[in-house]
C-alpha cells in the first residue's frame, strides 16, 4: 500500500534529496493522517458519548490531537521546501524540528487533560455501558493506527524526516493505549461488575505523556545540535583516507540544518613539500566527492606537515606516546617544532573527549611535565580541542 500511494501521489518519488519530492512525501503522509484520525475521532467520540466511556472518549480526543499535529506537519513540510533566501541562507529545513516540538507540546497537553479527567472518574465512578459496537470501533482503530505507524516510519526513513518518525512513534503509542481501552471494554462485557474504564483512561494518559516527552527530547537535541552520527564520520573519514596525498584528518565539525542540508568543516594533513596548487586540487576533489556522494557541503583546511625530517617525526611520536600515557583516548595533531638557543617550542593540538574530567589547564601542566622529562629545554604550547 505504501509503495502504491507513493507512486500515485509523489512524482519522482526516488529522488528524495529534492525539496519538492520531500514536500510531496510530507503532504501525502500528513493528508493521510488527517483523514484517518478525523474518521477515528468521529467514530470514537460517538461510541464514547453514547456508551458513557471516559476511556473511549479520551482515545477520541487523542485522535483529534493527532489530526491537529498532522496539520502542523503539513504546514512545516511546505515551509521547509522553500529555497534559501537572504534571511535564511541555509534554507528552511529546520522548521521540521520546530513543528515536531509543537506536536510534542500538544501531545503533553492532551495527556495532562486526559489524566485529570480519568482521575476524576476514579474518584467519582460512573460505570460505562458495555457494547460489542464499542469493541468493533476500538479494534478497527488499532488496525488503522498500526498501519499508519508503519506508513510514517517507512516514509520517515526514506526521506530522513524527524517529524514522520515522531508521528510513527505516536501512532504505535496510540495503538497500545487503544488496546488497553479495548481490554477494559471486553472485560466489562463479560464481567459487568469489573469497571476498569477510568483506570485504563489513566494508562492511556500516561502513555501519551511518555510519547510526548520522548518526542520533545529528540527534537530538543536536534535543535540544540548533536554530535555527527557514526555513519557521517565514517563516510568522511573513509573518503579522506582513501584519497592519495591526504595524510589524515582532524577537527571535524558537522552542522545539520535539516534533512539534506549538512555542512561540514575539517582539517586534512598534507605533505608540506608538495606543490600548493597540486594539494589545493586534491582538497577540491575531496569536497566535490563529499557533495556528490553524500550530499555534504564541506569546507576543508589543509595542514602542511613535515614528513622528511627523521628527528621531527621521532619527536612527534614521542610526544604522542607521552600524551597517551596520561589517557589512552588523547591524541595530538598539528605538531610543529621551533628550535631555539636556550629552549625549543613544541606546538601542537591535543584532542580531548568530553568525558575527560581533568581541566584544560591541569591537562596542559601534566603534558608539560611529561615533555620536560624528555628534555628540560622543551617548552610546550598546547591547544586543547574538546571533541
Amino acid at each position: 500500500m505504501t509503495e502504491l500511494l507513493t507512486r500515485l501521489f509523489v512524482k519522482n518519488h526516488t529522488n528524495t534529496s529534492d525539496p519538492h519530492v520531500r514536500r510531496a512525501y510530507g503532504t501525502l503522509a500528513s493528508i493521510t493522517g488527517i483523514v484517518l484520525n478525523l474518521l477515528l475521532f468521529v467514530a470514537k467520540i460517538l461510541a464514547g458519548t453514547f456508551f458513557g466511556s471516559v476511556a473511549i472518549t479520551a482515545d477520541a480526543i487523542n485522535n483529534l490531537s493527532d489530526a491537529g499535529s498532522q496539520i502542523i506537519s503539513l504546514i512545516s513540510f511546505r515551509i521547509s521546501a522553500k529555497p534559501a533566501d537572504r534571511e535564511h541562507p541555509f534554507g528552511h529545513a529546520r522548521i521540521e524540528y520546530v513543528a515536531s516540538m509543537i506536536v510534542s507540546f500538544l501531545i503533553l497537553l492532551i495527556g495532562f487533560e486526559l489524566l485529570r479527567e480519568s482521575v476524576t472518574k476514579i474518584l467519582y465512578p460512573d460505570p460505562p455501558e458495555a457494547s460489542p459496537i464499542a469493541v468493533a470501533v476500538l479494534a478497527a482503530s488499532i488496525a488503522v493506527k498500526l498501519w499508519l505507524g508503519l506508513f510514517n516510519r517507512r516514509l520517515g526513513r526514506r526521506i530522513d524526516s524527524v517529524v514522520m518518525r515522531a508521528t510513527a512513534a505516536d501512532c504505535l503509542s496510540d495503538a497500545i493505549s487503544t488496546s488497553a481501552v479495548l481490554l477494559a471494554t471486553v472485560i466489562l462485557i463479560y464481567f459487568p461488575s469489573v469497571n476498569l474504564d477510568a483506570y485504563m483512561g489513566v494508562i492511556v494518559a500516561i502513555l501519551i505523556l511518555i510519547a510526548g516527552v520522548k518526542i520533545l527530547n529528540e527534537t530538543k537535541n536536534s535543535i540544540l545540535g548533536e554530535a555527527p552520527s557514526d555513519e557521517i564520520v565514517r563516510q568522511i573519514t573513509e573518503l579522506v583516507e582513501s584519497t592519495p596525498g591526504a595524510l589524515g584528518l582532524h577537527d571535524l565539525t558537522v552542522h545539520n540544518y535539516g534533512p539534506g542540508h549538512v555542512l561540514a568543516a575539517l582539517h586534512v594533513e598534507v605533505d608540506g613539500r608538495v606543490d600548493v596548487f597540486e594539494t589545493h586540487d586534491m582538497i577540491d576533489n575531496i569536497e566535490r566527492a563529499l557533495r556528490r556522494d553524500y550530499g555534504i557541503e564541506a569546507t576543508i583546511h589543509m595542514d602542511p606537515i613535515v614528513t622528511d625530517d627523521d628527528r621531527i617525526t621521532a619527536l612527534r611520536e614521542a610526544v604522542a606516546h607521552a600524551v597517551r600515557e596520561i589517557d589512552p583516548a588523547l591524541r595530538i595533531h598539528d605538531f610543529r617544532f621551533v628550535a631555539g638557543t636556550t629552549h625549543s617550542n613544541l606546538i601542537f593540538d591535543v584532542v580531548v573527549p568530553f568525558e575527560f574530567r581533568q581541566t584544560d589547564d591541569a591537562l596542559r601542566r601534566a603534558i608539560a611535565d611529561k615533555i620536560s622529562r624528555l628534555d628540560p629545554s622543551y617548552f610546550t604550547v598546547v591547544t586543547v580541542d574538546r571533541a
